[in-house]
């Protein structure tokens, strides 16, 4: 049975599979730890709903956004002068 999956055609099924399990993993551990939303605790749910604006300020303004903020959206911004600039 083993040797019916481990051959290296199945390789690039298992890579992406592996990616997409680690990209929701990354999502539900930073929901879990980071959103103020969800609560683990029974002492925080029972909180009932909290106007913690600060905290949600914090969440949502994290450091890639912070980072792309005053960016121009362009994957080749080299490229793009190129071809639209009419100095070149």
């Amino acid at each position: 049975m083993a040797s019916r999956w481990l051959r290296p055609e199945v390789y690039p099924l298992f890579a992406a599979t592996g990616v997409a399990v680690g990209i929701c993993g990354f999502s539900l551990i930073r929901n879990i730890t980071g959103n103020p939303e969800v609560r683990v605790s029974k002492e925080n749910r029972a909180a009932g709903i909290l106007d913690n604006f600060a905290e949600g300020e914090k969440y949502k303004e994290n450091f890639l956004r912070k980072f792309v903020r005053n960016k121009h959206p362009e994957i080749m911004p080299g490229i793009n002068k190129f071809f639209t600039d009419p100095k070149y």
